[in-house]
């Protein structure tokens, strides 16, 4: 029998995948770090922040002040006005677990029937303070608002 055109399409499809997969293979080969000695892949940093391969003579470097230099991540400081805060419980189950939106910033807020002062209801307009936890913020000492 004659191959159809859609058979021989797909045979040479399959042949040239082939050649470049292993054409890809024997680049792996040859770009092989494996094997180097140390000294060939380390990478050094000269004075002016670029990488280069040959190390600088420490002797003629520019001296560079401490205090100029800071490490770590910038300390993100939050200044609330009012550490109570207003707002209404929009959902509550039966589980004892809720969700209280802020008035102000419409933010949604997790709260737990143990951290209730005093019960409430859905719809209830409550105060409280919000405690950062691992899972994020929590409504504490929720009371209904006067």
């Amino acid at each position: 029998m004659s191959e159809t055109f859609a058979k021989k399409e797909s045979i040479k499809k399959k042949a040239k995948k082939k050649q470049q997969k292993e054409q890809e293979r024997q680049d792996r080969k040859a770009n092989n770090n494996k094997g180097k000695s140390l000294d060939e892949m380390m990478v050094y940093v000269d004075e002016n922040g670029n990488f280069t391969t040959v190390p600088q003579d420490l002797h003629n470097r520019k001296e560079v002040a401490i205090e100029s230099i800071q490490l770590g991540a910038a300390r993100v400081v939050e200044e609330e006005e009012d550490p109570i805060r207003k707002g209404k419980v929009t959902f509550l189950s039966d589980k004892g677990f809720g969700f209280i939106t802020e008035t102000g910033s419409q933010e949604k807020i997790f709260v737990h029937v143990n951290d209730m002062v005093e019960l409430v209801k859905l719809n209830d307009k409550v105060s409280f303070k919000v405690e950062k936890r691992e899972r994020g913020p929590v409504a504490v000492e929720v009371r209904p608002a006067n």
